[in-house]
């Protein structure tokens, strides 16, 4: 049994008997979300060793948290079993125990945390409301964070407080969008020919190095075009076979960073530029611009008019502000290093700090 459908029957099953016998007709969401595997149905037996097992988060509106929370965490000691369908409801080695402090509480012994929506917003995003998201927040936020929230199950929701925050922030505004996908091709647009041009020179091992970059680009531009978010690096590349234009790209991708031949390499990359190209006229989202592949200036390099697609996606961002910003990009797209993807106050310093923002 994968980890939401334990969760679901947990709740079903202990927690929501065990909570309408406590605290009857108490107004309350149930859901799993925010951290693990499991919210994307990747978790299998590996995922158990850590941050997996039968939990529930139970959120509740400010003063209903205020009056109850604590008392929730510590009685549901008494009613808790040890296990439940085989599985040890406690914390056992998880990297994200739970954390008692404004808006939200818990206890490592069982699965059961209580919370508040604004709490848990503030530590999934850095933000405490969905109302009046900025352009240059969405900029700051992580997709791999935007993606567990929206992401796992929400098992009941009395107040629709918390679906409608998921809902919120289901996906990018349509500026947002085109930003993120002008500056990806940007991405591509700088790197696309030094796959051969490394290659010509001899430095076979450069070539595929720049190769699995312009690869991953590729990957996440997949994602933009299919409007979902990107996950963390280590569930990217099962996520993306998911997708319906990964049909056309995995053969290309795989053609570019198995090949032998620097040559065979670009054509491949190539292609796969082709592909990403042809879909979004197909979306309407590159105007007059046609693709085309051919050499880089007068070297025998297969590159794509990236650039004509950049300005495209530019000229249709209505917000005045991204029209104005310099094509980075995204917090993503200008880092993937952890400890600040994974940590919204340091996602939004960041980006500020990029975009010389106070």
């Amino acid at each position: 049994m994968q980890g939401i459908e334990l969760s679901r029957r947990f709740y079903w099953e202990v927690v929501r008997p065990w909570l309408d016998a406590t605290a009857p007709g108490l107004s309350h969401s149930a859901a799993i979300t925010g951290y693990g595997s499991e919210l994307l149905g990747f978790d299998d037996e590996t995922s158990k060793d850590h941050n997996w097992g039968p939990r529930v988060q139970i959120f509740l509106a400010d003063q209903a948290f205020a009056e109850n929370a604590e008392r929730l965490v510590e009685t549901f000691l008494e009613a808790a079993p040890s296990h439940f369908l085989g599985e040890p409801i406690g914390y056992r080695s998880r990297p994200h125990p739970p954390v008692s402090d404004a808006g939200r509480a818990g206890n490592k012994a069982h699965g059961v945390e209580v919370l508040t929506v604004a709490a848990h917003l503030q530590d999934s995003l850095g933000i405490s409301s969905i109302d009046g998201i900025s352009s240059t927040q969405w900029l700051g936020f992580a997709e791999q964070r935007l993606l567990v929230l929206t992401a796992g199950a929400v098992f009941h929701d009395d107040q629709r407080r918390l679906s409608e925050a998921r809902r919120a922030l289901a996906y990018f505004p349509n500026d947002v969008w085109l930003y993120k996908i002008a500056s990806q091709w940007k991405r591509i647009a700088e790197e696309q020919a030094f796959v051969g041009r490394t290659g010509q020179v001899g430095d076979d091992l450069g070539s595929r190095v720049i190769a699995a970059r312009l690869a991953r680009d590729v990957m996440r531009m997949g994602f933009l075009l299919e409007r979902q978010y990107a996950p963390s690096a280590k569930w990217l590349g099962s996520a993306f076979a998911r997708l319906p234009i990964s049909t056309a790209l995995t053969p290309l991708l795989t053609r570019a960073l198995t090949t032998t031949d620097w040559r065979d390499r670009g054509d491949a990359l190539a292609s796969a530029y082709l592909v990403l190209a042809k879909r979004q006229r197909t979306d309407k989202l590159a105007g007059q611009v046609e693709p085309i592949v051919g050499p880089y200036h007068e070297r025998p390099f297969s590159t794509i008019n990236a650039d004509d697609f950049v300005a495209a996606c530019l000229g249709q961002i209505e917000d005045p502000l991204l029209r104005s910003l310099p094509v980075i990009g995204s917090l993503d797209q200008i880092t993937d290093m952890t400890p600040v993807l994974v940590d919204p106050n340091a996602s939004h310093r960041l980006v500020r700090a990029v975009f010389d923002w106070k």
